[in-house]
């Protein structure tokens, strides 16, 4: 536990389907092995087709989430629009690579519906080096296992209820590998006309 990214733990996923995405984190706020809380929120909203989850410091993560809101709310005064989820990533990588010799310790996973209501999935590293995926991208203490259980389990062009029901069992499965993270899920299922949210019960252990 030498790494300051797994000081509070954490698993996030973010899987695209047919016109739709799904992102889904853990519950857990801890402080190395000792549990403070079992309803942190990791997944933020910038607007109703843009999320945003941030993995690693938690405080961080908090301080990175309020700056990107300011960001995105003075392009939608100057735009009046929101933002392409294309254009987000390049402004969190940006910011994040602004801070590049005293970083936030974050990984974000940006998911979001561009052009076409078509879905786009990122992550990157804490200096702001994008990572493109067209099935999934993971995050968090959990990622080598939740690389394993959305290589196992993910299949192209789901629809909403299905790739709910995949990532949701690809997080649980993943998390029971991972000391620092688990005790519950969050998941987003995001369409062009609707988004769900739901609460996973987990094991609380």
């Amino acid at each position: 536990m030498s790494s300051i990214f797994e000081y509070n733990g954490s698993a996030l996923v973010a899987m695209v389907g047919k016109n739709c995405f799904a992102i889904a984190s853990d519950r857990r706020l801890g402080v190395q092995l000792q549990t403070i809380a079992t309803d942190f929120q990791r997944i933020f909203k910038i607007h109703h087709k843009l999320f945003i989850a941030l993995s690693g410091l938690a405080t961080d993560a908090q301080t990175l989430y309020q700056r990107l809101v300011f960001r995105h709310k003075l392009y939608q005064l100057r735009e009046e629009r929101d933002m392409k989820p294309e254009t987000f990533a390049s402004l969190v990588s940006a910011l994040l690579y602004e801070k590049r010799f005293g970083p936030y310790f974050c990984q974000p996973v940006i998911a979001g519906l561009g052009d076409e209501d078509k879905p786009f999935i990122c992550t990157m590293d804490a200096i702001g080096a994008k990572e493109l995926a067209k099935d999934f991208v993971v995050a968090g203490t959990a990622s080598e296992s939740l690389y394993g259980a959305c290589e196992s389990m993910f299949k192209p062009d789901m629809e909403p209820e299905e790739l709910f029901e995949t990532i949701s069992q690809a997080l649980l499965a993943s998390v029971d590998r991972d000391c620092l993270s688990g005790w519950g899920g969050h998941v987003y299922v995001v369409t062009p006309t609707e988004v769900k949210e739901r609460i996973l019960k987990g094991r609380m252990d």
